[in-house]
């Protein structure tokens, strides 16, 4: 398991909650918990993309190593 798996799932965690809170929202004319939702999906999608920064970096480095082997 890579070192990103869990800000990927930390990621889609946030990303769903935000989805469910923006339409929660939508559904009780609440903009205030449209807006949370609205920025618990951006912040999701910042987590997913740190985690795929991070298996990246760890692939990077892996090749590295196998070409100085």
């Amino acid at each position: 398991m890579g070192k990103g798996t869990e800000d990927r799932a930390e990621g889609r965690w946030d990303e769903t909650k935000g989805k469910v809170k923006e339409t929660v929202g939508e559904a009780t004319d609440n903009e205030r918990m449209e807006r949370e939702g609205r920025t618990d999906q951006l912040k999701g999608k910042g987590e997913q993309a740190k985690g795929h920064l991070k298996d990246a970096a760890d692939r990077a480095r892996d090749g590295v190593r196998d070409l100085t082997d």
